[in-house]
Formats: C-alpha cells, structure tokens, sequence
C-alpha cells in the first residue's frame, strides 16, 4: 500500500501563557490537529478564545511554551529567525483584515513584492502577476494604488499577493472582517473558488460561523482548547 502524504501542518501538544501581573494567564492548552496537503480548516472562536494567539504561532511569529508546530515536517517551534524569515516568505501566504497593501506601491508593485523576494526574474514577474490579477477579477487595475480601489478590491489585491508565490500554506486572519456583508460574501466566495482551484492549503481565522462554512473542516476554540465541529459552541 502507497503510504499517506505527511500532513502540511502538524500541531503537537502546542500550549501557550502570557504574564499577567505575578501569574501567568494560559491561552493555549494542549492544542493538536493536522492539516493534510489542499485542505482548508477553519479555526472559530470568539475574541479573546485563543485563535489569533494560534495563528501567530503557526507561523513561528510567537513561540510556545509546550508542544511544537511542524509545516512540510520541519519544527518551526526549533527554528531561529533566519530560518523562519525564509519560511514565511518562500512557504507562507498572508491574508490579513486590514489588507496591509504597502500605500505608496502600486496593485503590480505590491503583488511584485514576494516574487522579488524569492528571486523571480522580471520578465516571468509580469506574466505572473498579470494572470493573477485575472483571477481575481482586476484586469487593468494593475496601475491603482490602494487608496484607489474599495475595501473590495483591496482584499482581492491582497488575497492576490497571499497566493501569486505558491506557497504550500495559507493563514488568512479574518479576512473579511473590515467588509462589510455584501463585500463580504463576495469576496468569501472568490477566496473559496481560488483555493478549491489552486488546490492551496489554509488555515482560516474567524468569528463568523457563515465564515466558516466555506472550510473543509471547522475546528471551535474556546478557552484555549480546540474541538470539533459537531462540539463547537452554541453561541
């Protein structure tokens, strides 16, 4: 028999504390899941549940107390700065709710960034870019900056930057969260044709059951722990 593929991303026994005065407050305890090669998970909780204190540490940004986060079989809980700094921009895409598009670079410039940054040459940039912005239905907006396209649009741009390198692993925190609902939906529905497309794997971070919905797998957050979709919560 043809053995499984190793998961994308693979969390071990992760917890996590912060300092509170004298005592220390756990925000992570004992967290496990796998997420196998094309697969989109959501993670949904409530503010201050742990969820975004997860993401952070998926993407090596934050370190755990316990436990370990492995992407493609390599521990990014072992990995010093330089080693994460390449991971995150050759391996990880971005999706964040306040968009983060750079407001003095252009749609192309801004889309031009991770592919300058992995040493794409100029001529297979441009290609690159152009059919990227085709997919995410901004033909011609190549020119704009920021501060000229709608929130709508913004979030298109960066969706569109998140995943114009092929990374192996998405993290979208909240990506819909400054839209409002109709721009919303709309842009929901763009990132779930994309990645049922691509075949990307994802982590996506929400409040929102609808969120949610679009994922292959829900996982609830609550008090640190995680639980499966037929436990989450009620609220």
């Amino acid at each position: 028999m043809t053995e499984a593929p190793p998961p994308v991303l693979a969390v071990a026994g992760v917890s996590k504390s912060y300092a509170e005065g004298r005592q220390r407050r756990a925000v992570l305890s004992d967290v496990s899941f796998d997420v196998a090669a094309g697969e989109c998970v959501a993670l949904l909780g409530r503010s201050g549940s742990g969820k975004s204190t997860l993401l952070n540490l998926l993407a090596g940004i934050d370190k755990a107390d316990a436990g370990d986060v492995a992407i493609m079989g390599r521990s990014v809980t072992a990995m010093g700065e330089p080693e994460l700094t390449l991971l995150r921009r050759q391996h990880i895409g971005f999706i964040y709710q306040f968009f983060n598009l750079i407001a003095t670079l252009t749609v192309a410039e801004n889309l031009a960034l991770p592919l300058e940054l992995n040493g794409m040459p100029a001529g297979q940039r441009g290609q690159r870019i152009a059919a990227m912005l085709a997919k995410v239905g901004l033909d011609g907006r190549e020119d704009a900056f920021p501060d000229q396209l709608s929130g709508g649009e913004q979030q298109r741009v960066a969706i569109a930057r998140a995943i114009i390198h092929e990374p192996v692993l998405v993290l979208a925190d909240e990506p819909t969260g400054n839209l409002d609902a109709r721009t919303g939906a709309v842009v929901l529905e763009l990132l779930a044709h994309l990645f049922r497309d691509q075949g990307h794997t994802m982590i996506l971070v929400t409040h929102s059951r609808k969120v949610s919905e679009v994922a292959d797998r829900i996982l609830a957050v609550d008090n640190g722990r995680l639980s499966t979709h037929s436990e989450a919560l009620s609220w």
